[in-house]
């Protein structure tokens, strides 16, 4: 008696596990009092997933800022060099005497003198 109880169990559990199957590919399961029930769960499970996909293209988007970023930034920098190679070069002094010449105006061969004016006890 015991081997027909473990075969008719077994062949119960094949047909409830073919008949579930079949309840979820036909779509019967979603008429189901427990489907009902949890339904609010399962609106915020799928509310979960839409957040978690978005997030995804949200970081996506901030990474191609980033990058796009970081190439501006850099083509800035070099912009810079080149300009800034580009005066001191023009600004060389040997450079600057011959255009000063044209205007009469030369260089002077002493060195530079610095006025210094002590504050007097009103000013402070």
């Amino acid at each position: 008696m015991t081997k027909k109880k473990n075969t008719s169990q077994s062949g119960q559990k094949a047909r409830k596990k073919a008949n579930a199957l079949t309840q979820i590919l036909n779509g019967e399961f979603l008429t189901k009092s427990f489907v009902l029930n949890n339904l609010p769960f399962i609106f915020f499970a799928l509310l979960l997933l839409i957040l978690f996909v978005s997030k995804g293209y949200y970081v996506k988007q901030i990474n191609d800022d980033i990058k796009n970023t970081e190439l501006e930034v850099n083509q800035n920098a070099a912009e810079f060099l080149e300009v800034k190679s580009s005066f001191e070069f023009k600004t060389r002094r040997q450079d600057l005497i011959e255009k000063l010449k044209e205007r009469d105006l030369k260089e002077s061969l002493n060195a530079t003198k610095v006025i210094r004016i002590k504050p007097s006890e009103d000013d402070r």
